[in-house]
């Protein structure tokens, strides 16, 4: 840092240190700054650098510092408080909250010494003259701190009841201690309902919202209001993640994860902030950081994760196990330490309640990118569908149980047969028994199960059942097609087919077995349709619809109650759907894929009418009937239920949620892209569906204005998304959709970036028009971050881009912001004088090479507000300080361009009206300016004719009236001698 010169040097540092992130860093350079104050000689110097000192140490982890800063202050003003200006007399009376809310922060500090220190604040209050509001919030945080509910409710009555003034908290820090208040009595609608104006953005300031939103997370959770829970946890985060300073909201956003399911993101929240775990500055927030850890960790060995690492105190490798007792130790003494100052048990009680807390919600999903819900190693995860708890547990009951499954094709069917198979260990089984235990261990096993195909059908054949033998044989040739071997399972099925005919046709089998084994062929030879892939011969085709038409032949008016053939049914009219697909006849295959899905559901196996909707649902959305689409998709998670595997559960309300998307529903596509993200993540694809659906979530909630959440969404999805897997047209996207959430958020550096970042990808594409519109988006974001330079060289890219496009409107608007770039704080610099002509000049070209008429009405207007952009850069460039003559040329130009504004909007007609007016106006000023009375007023009396038969409810209207009044005061008062 070098030397400071004067007065003016040292505070243009403390502002730009004002500006650092929180932390040692900027702590460090205070302390510097103070001793060059000192070298000053200048008593108001020293007293900005301590004030500036104190303000540091208070938004930073080392607010134990700031106690001698303020003793200094405040032996300084006893001794000479003229050394004081009007602000810093304000600011070290407005320090003394901060000192009473530290003091309690450390429990070093007797309670005594805070009591004693609450008197002096109302004394000195009083003396300046201010509300004792001040004072009983101080008083207020006293009593709630030891738990002296009595007392604290009676200074929270009097803080509210005394006069606000300039020493109270602003509105938003108030807001969030009634609040809070209320949700430690039990009281959280009253506590969501006082924060509502915070939340909604009424209120705000340095560290508000940001710590409402991380004390709504627990009320909201209690509530039920799990959606508004998870938004307050997304956009609130995002707020404090880079505040050093904000230790207890961070620890309330991972004691959120941990009550809603989250556990991994929890770890990783811990992870992200090493230095939380031994900052001992401020022992408060330590205490209320280490109780969540501690809650964390004993979560996680509840979940058999005791042994599995996990981030800690630096210096050492950490189990949740060891970290769980090391958190509690630390939290329990911490608290023991306040309570000893306190002569209370409050804080002990309160920590250990909070570390016992269970989870509010199984699992909330999130929408952001996170590791799977961790599982421990030696806990299997949970089957899909288990046999019920109730299930009989002999021999013959379970038998029974599982043939009854089997034979109504319910989902865990399997699993019935293989409790079967552990229950008769030892006992010897009838051939049926034993030939259903090994069909459907082979139906388990896939691949690996077809030579116990052929055991079951042996056993079938012993049992005296030779056509389930055969239909068993069947089922074997499918597997080993889904393998690859196509011509030899046909060659098998082939026999088997012929052999159970000749069966049927002597009674030697039923309907059931024979269908069974068509099935099977059917079955195999779609699959030899499928691997033909685009060049499939129609014989192919004609065989495998033949072999569905057979099915549909052999149960036509048989099925009855018997499900397995109303399946088989089904499964062959969506046979002949697939067919008609591929046929192209997009229309009949829908039909078909309807009559199969009805089919199933008809026969009480909605579970398998899900694909045939989810492909129903593709068909309809190519056929433009969103609302069919919409109705498939519904069906297919309504009928998938349980049974459904993670992927396809992703699948579906994705698809669920572009459909909504179409529409314009972006709040339910919001909901079933969230759903889609965590089951992509649930299924381990998280860098792949997971990351579309978040692309898709973020789109969605950008839409909605939900710039903070979206913002989160984008962020967590940008990693995962690659132009190989997704396109490089989504990665462009998300990036426009970022920069466009974080220009709306005031992240105008961060937002130049994604746009930039988009735009090197795009200036790849043959079209360029999105790489024009991304820079020009992007030189507004860097004009915004205060980068002239670099905005003007985006503009300049972008104006380049626009030429060769032809596209003159976003050329103008171009060199129109370049202009106004170039206004620089000694005046107009002569570039922008030229670029802002050389926009009259090219949408003067345009006009004239332009017959269409549509294209010359949006050219003039575009020409209009040109003039007018000029006319207001002129005028600005007039300096207070530069010469009279300088200062009224300057003006005369200005109104030349604004008259000649108003000329092309009245060309415009009544389309151009607020646009005319508008430019009326900034003439009559300037008229004013130049000591024109007549002329001003006339401009204006022609402005309030314009709206002459305007109604109070035209806005715009009612607003140009106000301005020309008031014009029209302004000259009146002007021609007065």
């Amino acid at each position: 840092m070098s030397e400071i010169a004067d007065f003016d040097a040292l505070r243009q540092a403390m502002a730009e240190n004002s500006e650092e992130p929180e932390g040692p860093a900027r702590n460090a350079r205070a302390e510097r700054l103070l001793a060059e104050a000192e070298k000053l000689k200048i008593p108001l110097a020293v007293i900005e650098a301590l004030g500036h000192q104190l303000k540091v140490y208070n938004y930073s982890s080392e607010k134990d510092k700031m106690f001698v800063p303020f003793a200094r202050l405040l032996r300084m003003w006893d001794e000479r408080p003229e050394d004081f200006d009007e602000y810093e007399t304000h600011s070290l009376h407005w320090v003394f909250k901060w000192m009473s809310s530290g003091m309690l922060d450390q429990p070093h500090v007797p309670l005594a010494s805070i009591e004693k220190w609450l008197g002096e604040m109302e004394h000195r209050y009083r003396l300046a003259g201010h509300s004792e509001r001040a004072v009983r919030g101080a008083e207020f945080s006293v009593a709630a701190h030891v738990g002296d509910v009595a007392r604290a409710e009676r200074a929270y009555g009097a803080w509210l009841s005394a006069d606000r003034d300039g020493m109270a908290d602003c509105h938003a820090c108030e807001l969030h201690g009634q609040g809070w208040w209320q949700s430690e009595l039990g009281r959280d609608d009253e506590a969501i309902r006082l924060w509502e104006p915070v939340l909604e953005g009424e209120f705000t300031c340095a560290h508000e919202p940001h710590t409402v939103l991380a004390s709504s997370l627990v009320p909201l959770l209690r509530l039920g209001r799990v959606d508004e829970a998870r938004a307050h946890h997304l956009r609130g985060f995002r707020l404090v993640r880079a505040m050093e300073s904000m230790r207890g909201a961070y620890a309330d956003h991972v004691e959120f994860c941990v009550l809603t399911g989250n556990e991994a993101r929890g770890l990783e929240l811990l992870a992200e902030r090493p230095a939380y775990f031994t900052d001992d500055g401020h022992p408060r927030s330590k205490l209320e950081f280490m109780t969540v850890v501690a809650l964390l960790m004993d979560r996680l060995s509840v979940l058999g994760l005791g042994d599995q690492r996990v981030p800690g105190p630096a210096g050492r490798t950490w189990t949740a196990r060891e970290l769980a007792a090391h958190a509690r130790e630390e939290a329990l003494a911490l608290a023991a330490r306040f309570d000893e100052r306190n002569g209370t048990a409050h804080l002990s009680e309160r920590a250990r309640a909070r570390m016992e807390q269970l989870p509010l919600v199984e699992r909330l999903p999130l929408g952001v990118r996170t590791a799977a819900r961790p599982t421990a190693p030696s806990m299997p995860a949970p089957a899909a569908v288990s046999v019920s708890e109730d299930a009989p547990s002999d021999l013959p009951a379970l038998i029974a149980e599982a043939r009854r499954l089997s034979d109504t094709l319910q989902p865990n069917a399997v699993e019935a047969w293989a409790a079967v198979s552990r229950a008769a260990r030892g006992v010897e089984l009838a051939a049926l028994d034993r030939a259903e235990i090994a069909d459907h261990r082979a139906m388990d096993l896939g691949p690996e199960g077809i030579p116990l195909f052929e055991e079951a059908a042996k056993l079938y054949a012993e049992a005296g059942d030779p056509g389930e033998a055969l239909a068993a044989r069947a089922r074997g040739a499918y597997v080993r097609a889904l393998t690859g071997e196509v011509s030899e399972a046909l060659t098998t099925i082939d026999g088997l087919y012929d052999q159970v005919l000749a069966l049927y046709a002597e009674d030697g089998t039923g309907v059931r077995q024979t269908a069974a084994v068509l099935m099977s062929r059917a079955r195999i030879l779609m699959r030899r349709v499928h691997e033909a892939e685009d060049a499939v011969p129609q014989s192919v085709v004609t065989d495998a619809g033949t072999a569905a038409r057979e099915v549909l032949a052999m149960v036509d008016g048989q099925a009855g109650d018997d499900v397995r053939l109303a399946s088989r049914a089904a499964e062959a009219q969506a046979m002949l759907a697939e067919l008609a697909a591929l046929a192209g006849d997009v229309e009949r295959a829908a039909g078909l894929f309807a009559r199969a899905s009805a089919a199933f559901v008809g026969a009480g196996l909605p579970w398998f009418a899900v694909e045939y909707e989810a492909r129903l649902a593709g068909l309809a959305h190519h056929l433009g009937d969103t609302a069919e689409a919409e109705r498939a998709l519904r069906a297919a998670l309504e009928h998938g239920g349980p049974h459904l595997e993670a992927t396809g559960r992703a699948q579906l309300h994705l698809q669920l949620a572009e459909v909504l998307g179409g529409r314009g529903l972006s709040e339910e596509a919001a909901e079933h892209a969230l759903q889609a993200a965590h089951w992509a993540d649930e299924a381990g694809e998280s860098r792949t569906l997971g990351a579309w659906a978040r692309h898709q979530l973020g789109g969605f909630l950008l839409r909605q204005g939900r710039f903070a959440e979206a913002a989160e969404v984008l962020e967590s999805a940008l990693p995962d998304l690659s132009a190989e897997t997704h396109g490089d047209g989504v990665v462009v996207q998300t990036q426009w959709w970022l920069g466009d959430c974080l220009s709306e958020l005031g992240e105008h550096r961060a937002a130049a970036e994604r746009r930039l970042q988009a735009a090197e990808i795009a200036r790849l594409w043959p079209e360029q028009h999105d790489h024009a519109t991304l820079a020009h988006l992007a030189a507004e974001s860097l004009g915004h971050a205060g980068l002239h330079a670099e905005a003007d060289q985006a503009y300049a890219r972008a104006g380049a881009l626009w030429r060769s496009l032809g596209n003159v409107h976003g050329l103008v608007r171009s060199l129109r912001a370049r202009a106004w770039l170039a206004l620089g704080a000694e005046g107009l610099d002569e570039t922008g004088a030229e670029l802002m002509a050389s926009a009259v000049e090219e949408c003067r070209a345009a006009l004239d090479a332009v017959d269409d008429p549509e294209a010359r009405e949006r050219l003039t207007l575009e020409l209009a507000h040109t003039h007018r952009q000029f006319g207001d850069l002129l005028a600005r460039s007039a300096a207070e300080d530069a010469e009279d003559e300088s200062i009224r040329s300057a003006l005369e130009d200005a109104l030349s361009q604004v008259t000649r504004a108003v000329a092309v909007f009245t060309s415009l007609g009544d389309e151009a009206l607020h646009g005319r007016t508008g430019a009326e106006l900034a003439a009559g000023w300037l008229e004013a300016d130049l000591s024109r009375p007549a002329e001003a007023a006339a401009r204006a009396r022609a402005v309030l004719a314009a709206y002459g038969g305007a109604g109070e409810d035209d806005e715009a209207a009612r607003e140009r009236r106000v301005e020309a009044e008031q014009m029209l005061q302004v000259v009146a008062e002007q021609e007065t001698p």
